[in-house]
C-alpha cells in the first residue's frame, strides 16, 4: 500500500506540469507497466482529481481544471519561491489581497518541512528592501483581473478614465497587455477614437461592463510593451529633454542604455538620433559623457552651456 501511495503521489506530481503525458513516459518514469499507469489514473479519478486523457499520436494524460482546486505537489525549490512570493505581496502592491496572503501564507509554512523552513527564515531575516520615497497608488484587484482578462480573451473595453489633472474621459480601448512599472500598473491598449497606442493608469481608469466585441491584435510597438511603457513613463517625468546625434552605430548606442533612458533612431551605419531626458541639464550633461562616443548636440541650448562648462571644469582639474 505504501508503494501504491508513494507512486500516487510522484504520479500527481506529473500531471501537475503544464504539458500531455503520453502513457510509455510515465509508465517509465515510474517504472511500471501502461497497464499500472491506467489503474492509477482510474484511482486519482476515483480521489476527485480531473484527469483528463486523449486519443492519438499526439495525445496523453494531463490534470484538468475541476470544481474544487486539488493539493498541489511543490519541490522544495518551488516552495520556497511561493513563500517569498506570497510575502511580498502580504506587504501591499495591490490592495485587497494582503489579508488572503497572509492566509494562505499561514498555511503554506504550517506545513513546510524544517529544512524549508530554515531556509525561508534566513531569507527573511538576513535581507531587507529599501522602502520606496513615496508609496505607490493601490490597485483594485478585481479591476486587475478585469483587465487582464479582457486582453486574454481580446475583448474591446469601455472605460472612464481619470488623467493627472482629474478629468474623466471615456475612452473604448482594445486591450493588449498590463505592464507593472515604478511601483505602478499600466494598461497598455489601442484607443479606437484616437486611432493610437495609448498607457493608461490601471489606477485611474474604471471598466464598464458589459464588455463588447472581440477585436484582432495589432502588432505591438518597437521593442515590445515593456520598453514602451518604460519610455513614455520616464519621459513624462523628464523635465529636460535633449535630442543628441551620437556618432556610432544604433546598436552599440543601445547597450550602453536601458530602454527607460531614451529611444534610439538609426541614420546610417555609424550614426544615430538619441532623444532622452532627466530632470536637470546637469544630470543629462554627465549622463551623455558616460556613452563614451563622440556625440553632437541638437537641442536645447541649455545643454551645449552646461557641456561648455563642464568641459572646462574636467579641463582645469587636468592641469
Amino acid at each position: 500500500m505504501l508503494e501504491t501511495s508513494a507512486r500516487l503521489l510522484r504520479l500527481l506530481s506529473l500531471l501537475q506540469a503544464p504539458r500531455d503525458w503520453t502513457g510509455a513516459e510515465l509508465a517509465e518514469r515510474l517504472g511500471v507497466s501502461p497497464r499500472t499507469v491506467r489503474n492509477d489514473v482510474e484511482r486519482l479519478r476515483s480521489l476527485g482529481y480531473p484527469v483528463t486523457a486523449t486519443r492519438g499520436a499526439i495525445g496523453g494524460y494531463r490534470l484538468g481544471a475541476g470544481a474544487d482546486v486539488p493539493p498541489l505537489l511543490l519541490d522544495d525549490e518551488e516552495a520556497v519561491a511561493v513563500v517569498v512570493g506570497l510575502r511580498t505581496a502580504a506587504g501591499g502592491g495591490i490592495a485587497g489581497i494582503e489579508e488572503t496572503s497572509l492566509r494562505a501564507l499561514a498555511k503554506l509554512e504550517r506545513i513546510l518541512p524544517s529544512r524549508l523552513r530554515r531556509r525561508v527564515d534566513a531569507l527573511q531575516t538576513y535581507t531587507a528592501a529599501v522602502p520606496p520615497d513615496r508609496p505607490g497608488p493601490a490597485t483594485d484587484p478585481h479591476v486587475l483581473t478585469t483587465l487582464v482578462g479582457a486582453c486574454r480573451d481580446r475583448e474591446r473595453l469601455r472605460l472612464d478614465y481619470r488623467d493627472h489633472a482629474g478629468t474623466s474621459t471615456r475612452r473604448v480601448v482594445d486591450p493588449h497587455h498590463v505592464v507593472s512599472w515604478g511601483r505602478r500598473w499600466y494598461l497598455v491598449a489601442w484607443d479606437v477614437d484616437r486611432d493610437d497606442w495609448r498607457i493608461l493608469r490601471v489606477d485611474r481608469l474604471v471598466p464598464r461592463t458589459p464588455a463588447g466585441p472581440r477585436f484582432t491584435r495589432r502588432e505591438l510597438p518597437a521593442g515590445g510593451v515593456t520598453a514602451f511603457v518604460a519610455r513614455r513613463v520616464s519621459a513624462a517625468g523628464w523635465r529636460h529633454h535633449a535630442r543628441v546625434v551620437v556618432h556610432a552605430p544604433a546598436d552599440v548606442v543601445l547597450d550602453r542604455i536601458n530602454p527607460a533612458v531614451g529611444t534610439v533612431e538609426p541614420v546610417d551605419d555609424a550614426t544615430c538620433v538619441l532623444e532622452t531626458g532627466a530632470d536637470t541639464i546637469g544630470t543629462l550633461a554627465v549622463h551623455l559623457g558616460l556613452l563614451g562616443v563622440d556625440f553632437t548636440v541638437r537641442e536645447p541650448p541649455e545643454l551645449v552651456a552646461a557641456l561648455r562648462d563642464l568641459s572646462a571644469r574636467y579641463g582645469r582639474a587636468t592641469r
